[in-house]
């Protein structure tokens, strides 16, 4: 499959999260080792490598960390986000103040190993349902604060998102409607709410809850923990309606079998919650 570089993050999105990242590494009296052993005025180049196979991705947090650090350091990247990483490839070169490069060195790589860990287990994800029309999607369990770098990271693998937060979608799950009181009370309290852009999409885990929903004509339904021949019935019944969304404990092993019963999108979280980092590192030529 074709990865496709998303576009960087705005700087206004990106930049108080390198900040913070920064701030908490360096905390209230900067780089002890650098400023004991490294000379003002030392110069250097050093490259940013691959150590595994795997997809990048974090290279515009990578970069923001070194220029809020020194924007005098050159930084040449080689390798573009979405790009498919071999051992011993060169990610980029920088070229300037060895101190300026040993005090983001650290912030730079836990951005790409961590970006890139999740880029790439979303890869094999993709590629295991790339047979069937169904997109796998990320979700909201993200780490804390780096929501924005993550869910790009997502994309940079060939993955999509489900929300981004509670702000930008109305997702009726068991808990709404066990306080409200029932699957046509949320579903017409949610029309009556949400303007003509908001999307409704509406958690249930069994048929006859999807039958409740369908003729308050969400515009997702959420099949939740519903083993595939449970959710072909699903697909049948929904027939075009509106979109069928498959999630719950879905596994690498168990994606494709969810993929071919025909939904539109599978939900996972360990796209975020479970990605191991890619090693990647940095060596002074």
């Amino acid at each position: 499959m074709t990865l496709v570089t998303p576009p960087p993050l705005p700087a206004i999105v990106l930049d108080p999260i390198v900040r913070l990242a920064l701030a908490e590494d360096l905390g209230r009296a900067g780089d002890l080792t650098t400023d004991a052993t490294i000379k003002p005025g030392t110069q250097l180049t050093a490259h940013i490598q691959a150590r595994q196979t795997g997809i990048l991705a974090g290279m515009d947090a990578a970069a923001h960390a070194l220029k809020l650090v020194d924007d005098t350091v050159a930084f040449d990247q080689k390798i573009e986000d979405g790009g498919t990483l071999a051992p011993g490839d060169t990610i980029a070169v920088m070229m300037g103040s060895a101190r300026s490069i040993l005090i983001a060195e650290r912030t730079m790589l836990n951005f790409l190993g961590r970006l890139s860990g999740i880029a790439t287990q979303t890869q094999t994800y993709a590629a295991a349902i790339a047979h069937t029309s169904a997109k796998v999607v990320c979700t909201r369990k993200t780490t804390p604060g780096h929501r924005a770098v993550e869910k790009r990271a997502v994309r940079c693998g060939g993955g999509t998102s489900h929300r981004y937060g509670l702000d930008d979608a109305i997702l009726i799950k068991d808990n709404h409607i066990a306080a409200c009181g029932s699957i046509p009370e949320a579903l017409q309290r949610a029309h009556a709410y949400a303007g003509h852009l908001r999307m409704i999409e509406i958690e249930v885990d069994t048929l006859e809850q999807l039958a409740e929903a369908l003729p308050h004509k969400p515009h997702a339904v959420l099949l939740d923990n519903m083993p595939p021949e449970t959710l072909r019935e699903a697909v049948a019944m929904i027939d075009g309606q509106c979109l069928a969304e498959a999630s719950g404990g879905i596994t690498l092993d168990t994606i494709a079998a969810v993929a071919e019963t025909g939904v539109d999108y599978i939900s996972v979280g360990a796209l975020t919650h479970s990605a191991i980092n890619l090693d990647v590192g940095l060596d002074i030529l």
